[in-house]
């Protein structure tokens, strides 16, 4: 709480404390009244004038009632005594006053209004915090100071005050602790406030009495006044008394505190047992109620039905009220002796609170039918009444002697019966049993019919009180104050899904806080205090079944999916089995304003997590797919399909994230020319990601077709960065000097040579670069180049793979329209019709559409020419001479890359595959892009390179056979094998060599390698001219000569 929270509250809180203060007085002026009434009544004087004839008049009634306004006033001191937090605000509050009083002008307070204030704030300390409500109430002056009426000094009332409370006592002590208790126990907290009241008005003790109060103890040890509030009549008798307590012996009352914890131990222990058998007698019970309210009243048996249905009635309440009790008193006393509960008394504990809340449903729902009953059963019950009354009536009225004592008991008769013919209400029955008190005095009743009388007019309080009496005593508003045991049960209903329906009973007795809460007012809204208390619930709920339920549902879907892989033992007759499909049966559980639906709770949660996975690891869809349909087939769960845009399980890497991660996708995939497709270099997974057209035409529908050129532009930023390094790379030193000098020793051998490049020559500049340097990877300047060549070339096969992408999404789209050579202008259309403006707008739309995809379809735009004529003046003016010899650099990087590939290919047969591949043709693309750059192709098709390789290794592939067949005769196995293993190498070189050979020239073809710059150069020239030329003659009839290349 934040400093300053507290003095908040207190002094929202006080307009509260002052209605208290204004109903604990007016419960004095009644208290004071009540006794006032009664000593009026009860006169020891003999000459004095009576009212009304009391010999044999007992208004027990009267006294139940002062006794139940003494327990409010009991049960307020005992709420104040608990509240700790209400004294300490209370405390800080005061300092705060303290404060104000030093400096008022600083809190804008007058300082004339702090006095009274303050005075008033003493007030209600004195009057209610300080524990003394109930002992204030009785130390009240009844005594009449001006000669009124003497109450100390009436020993009449003194007795019929003493006579009335055994009275009760007697009726209460019987039924305390028995199955047919009703109210016994409020009455019997009555019972002691009314003694410690007669005894503070006569000072007079009856020590048998005082005792017979005290043995009750040893029956109920403790009392629930109300939720969490508990009273123990011992302490309250001993502390009120302490005269009477001193002629008790110390020993039994140690023996009643030694009691309450034996009490305790014994309820702690035969709480399963009280369930068990609860259960069975609540079951019974509802089944009972079921077939009496579906069974159709004959009205021959109505009066029988009735009776039953009324019997019936009663038993529900009577279980609730015993129910009620067993669960109050055992977790208030647990709670006020801070003794700690075992999980199997909270188990126990909880199974009761859903029998009482099920005897509350039972009610509920069948509520038409009881209320209809109801009225019909108060008919019979004051039918019944009626007839014993009339009965004494009669024998009132038969006996002719007159006096005014048999004419107040003919009055009271007439009385009663007058009230009893109309509605049971309240006031009318507490009128029957006024008059009753008044109307049985001289034997106007025999014994026999006394009793019934009684009987009937007890069930006629219950009956007519039934629907509140029920709703009372099943009201678990108490489980506020104990909210730590619905962790366990949800643990315990996790654990046994067989009943998960219970927790609709379990929720319901939650709600019953609710009420409460919506009359706090230390808060600004009690709505504040309700956000609270739903919050919390939730969260435990979440954490200790939901959650709970969620996973384990998840790992059960997962192992079920990978039983191949024998993850443990999933025996049930070893490892058990939870059927919890149970719970997704249950309907919505209803709690503040909100459903809880476990069904929908978890599929959410199985829909999230699996979609969520899939995006993640695509390849595992087919896994997830498999899972969804296992919850519908084992659980019933309605799974959503995981419809991911544009069908991302086709996607692969996103061209955003490859446009904006050009460097990084270029050196970690390689790229294969024929089937053009990108794979990625090595993974940390088991799979390797592929890239296809179909993927990239995929993220272009996702995007756009706009992103092509974006990519395009990107492409072009990250080829100049490289042609960068590629230009420092051939201005080297080491390097330019090596290459002009094999361009020199070419010209002059290639005569003798059939102007074939030497292999040897190529071979010896790949070792002499070696000698340069190599990396801490064991990398040679060479190898680094044939790297960057190899990144140039797979940046433009990703080109090549935009544009198919782009072609591919845009046929895609247009396959719809009929025919591509006649589309219909659907303006004109809607233009002829006279159709709206946004009509008019959505056509013009629609022809502007079907434009762009019929010539994105059509065309296509050709990327590599124009990545060729923006690089290529560039690269052909003067001051890049040092790129010229470019050409004579390519023999060594093909033997440098032919020696890689086999590297590479060999190592995928191996246990670690780290550089394994089976492809690479971004360096043919690399080297065929550089060549038309540069404008080579003539100068190095003028190396006769590919035919030099393919002689110089069928000459030696010749000599090796040769050898073979010499060997053969003398049939050294070592050299034989040696031979054979020389032979597979030097297959294994030639064959790399053809297939990089085919490679470019495949690559060639994209940068149309049959014409050289001069001759691309003349074809442009000329066909500028034909469209001049076109122009110019299109109106004359002369036709001109067509131009001749």
């Amino acid at each position: 709480m934040v400093e300053g929270d507290c003095q908040i509250q207190m002094g929202r809180f006080i307009s509260f404390l002052q209605e208290l203060s204004c109903f604990v007085t007016r419960c004095y002026e009644v208290v004071m009244n009540v006794v006032h009434q009664l000593a009026a009544l009860y006169i020891s004087n003999k000459i004095a004038p009576k009212i009304i004839e009391t010999t044999g008049v007992h208004f027990q009634t009267m006294y139940e009632h002062l006794g139940e306004l003494l327990t409010v006033l009991l049960t307020l001191d005992e709420i104040i005594d608990n509240h700790v937090t209400l004294k300490e605000h209370w405390t800080m509050y005061k300092r705060l006053l303290k404060s104000v009083h030093h400096n008022p002008s600083k809190f804008g307070i007058q300082e004339e209004k702090l006095k009274p204030f303050e005075k008033f704030l003493l007030k209600l300390e004195g009057q209610l915090l300080d524990g003394m409500i109930f002992q204030a109430c009785i130390e009240q002056q009844f005594d009449s100071l001006n000669g009124g009426v003497s109450v100390s000094k009436n020993s009449t009332f003194a007795e019929e005050f003493a006579h009335s409370i055994r009275s009760i006592f007697a009726n209460v002590e019987a039924k305390l602790g028995e199955p047919s208790e009703i109210d016994q126990r409020d009455k019997y907290v009555g019972i002691c406030g009314l003694f410690v009241l007669h005894f503070q008005i006569f000072r007079t003790i009856d020590k048998k009495f005082y005792k017979s109060l005290l043995d009750i103890c040893k029956k109920v040890p403790a009392i629930t006044l109300t939720a969490n509030i508990i009273w123990f009549p011992d302490n309250f008798l001993i502390q009120k008394i302490p005269a009477a307590a001193k002629l008790l012996d110390r020993k039994s009352l140690q023996a009643i505190k030694i009691h309450r914890d034996t009490f305790l131990q014994q309820k702690a222990q035969s709480l399963t047992k009280d369930v068990q058998s609860y259960y069975v007698f609540v079951s019974s019970w509802m089944m009972k109620m079921e077939s009496i309210l579906s069974k159709e009243q004959r009205m021959d048996k109505f009066a029988e039905d009735l009776t039953s249905r009324c019997n019936v009635f009663i038993q529900g309440f009577l279980y609730a009220y015993s129910i009620s009790t067993i669960i109050k008193t055992t977790m208030n006393l647990y709670m006020s002796m801070q003794k700690p509960m075992t999980k199997t008394s909270v188990k126990a504990l909880c199974r009761l609170v859903e029998l009482l809340k099920a005897i509350e449903h039972m009610f509920y729902r069948r509520s038409m039918v009881v209320a209809d009953s109801v009225s019909h059963i108060t008919q019979h019950l004051q039918h019944q009444a009626l007839n014993s009354i009339s009965v004494a009536k009669k024998r009132v009225i038969s006996d002719k002697k007159y006096s005014e004592q048999r004419l107040d008991v003919l009055s009271a008769l007439v009385l009663a019966e007058n009230t009893l013919n109309g509605p049971s209400t309240r006031q009318r029955r507490l009128i029957v049993s006024l008059a009753l008190s008044v109307g049985t005095q001289m034997k106007t009743f025999k014994d026999e019919e006394l009793f019934p009388l009684q009987v009937v007019m007890k069930k006629l309080d219950l009956i007519s009180e039934l629907r509140e009496r029920v709703q009372t005593q099943c009201d678990c508003c108490f489980l506020y104050w104990h909210r730590a045991v619905f962790p366990i049960y949800l643990d315990d209903v996790y654990e046994n899904a067989v009943d998960a329906a219970r927790l609709h009973y379990m929720f319901s007795a939650l709600r019953d806080c609710v009420p409460a809460m919506m009359h706090a007012r230390h808060l600004e809204s009690y709505e504040i205090l309700l956000d609270c208390y739903d919050k919390e619930i939730m969260e435990i709920l979440n954490e200790h079944l939901l959650d709970k339920l969620c996973k384990e549902i998840e790992k059960d879907l997962r192992l079920s999916v990978h039983t191949h892989l024998k993850l443990d033992d999933r025996n049930p007759f070893k490892v058990g089995m939870k059927d919890l499909a149970l719970f997704f049966s249950l309907n919505p559980i209803r709690f503040f304003n909100r459903f809880i639906d476990i069904r929908a709770y978890v599929t959410h949660y199985l829909d999230k997590t699996f979609y969520n996975l899939t995006t993640v690891a695509l390849h595992d869809w087919a896994t997830y797919s498999e899972m969804r349909n296992l919850a519908t087939q084992r659980y019933g769960l309605i799974m959503t399909e995981a419809h991911l845009p544009s069908q991302t399980l086709e996607q692969g890497l996103d061209v955003l994230e490859i446009m904006r991660n050009i460097h990084i996708f270029v050196s970690r995939y390689l790229y294969n020319l024929n089937n053009q497709i990108f794979i990625e270099r090595t993974s940390n997974n088991k799979h390797l990601n592929t890239i296809n057209i179909r993927h990239i035409a995929n993220s272009i529908r996702t995007h756009g077709t706009g992103i092509m050129n974006t990519t395009v532009n990107f492409t072009y930023q990250f080829l100049k960065k490289k042609f960068y390094i590629f230009s420092q790379f051939m201005y080297d030193e080491h390097i330019k000097s090596r290459l002009i000098k094999d361009i020199r020793f070419f010209r002059e051998v290639k005569d003798q040579n059939d102007h074939k490049y030497p292999f040897e020559r190529a071979e010896k500049f790949n070792r002499g670069i070696r000698k340069l340097g190599i990396t801490p990877e064991g990398q040679s300047y060479l190898d680094q180049f044939r790297q960057l060549i190899s990144q140039i070339g797979n940046a433009m096969g990703y080109i090549r793979m935009i544009r198919s992408g782009g072609l591919h999404c845009s046929s895609n789209a247009i396959r719809f329209v009929p025919d591509l050579e006649d589309i219909v202008n659907f303006e004109e259309l809607v233009k002829e019709e006279g159709l709206a403006e946004e009509t008019l707008k959505a056509a013009r739309h629609l022809d502007s559409v079907l434009s762009d995809h019929t010539r994105n379809s059509a065309e296509g735009t050709e990327y590599f020419k124009m990545l060729v004529d923006v690089f290529a003046p560039e690269f052909r003016r003067p001051k890049n001479i040092h790129l010229r010899n470019f050409y004579i650099i390519v023999p060594p990087l093909t033997l440098n890359f032919v020696e890689h590939s086999i590297s590479c290919k060999e190592k995928l047969n191996k246990k670690n595959k780290i550089g394994a591949a089976f492809t690479d043709d971004g360096f043919a693309m690399g080297v065929a892009y550089i060549l038309k750059l540069l404008d080579q192709y003539q100068e190095f098709d003028s190396l006769h390179w590919f035919q030099s390789v393919r002689e110089k290794y069928l000459k030696e592939i010749r000599a090796v056979a040769k050898q073979q067949n010499v060997q053969s005769a003398s049939q050294d196995e070592k050299l034989l094998q040696t031979m054979n293993l020389t032979q597979k190498r030097l297959d294994v070189c030639l064959q790399e060599f053809e297939l990089l050979y085919f490679s470019l020239s495949s690559a060639r073809i994209f940068f149309r390698a049959d014409k050289t710059a001069a001759e691309e150069n003349q074809e442009k020239k000329e066909k500028e001219e034909t469209k001049t030329s076109n122009g110019d003659l299109s109106d004359s009839t002369v036709s001109a000569d067509p131009v001749v290349k």
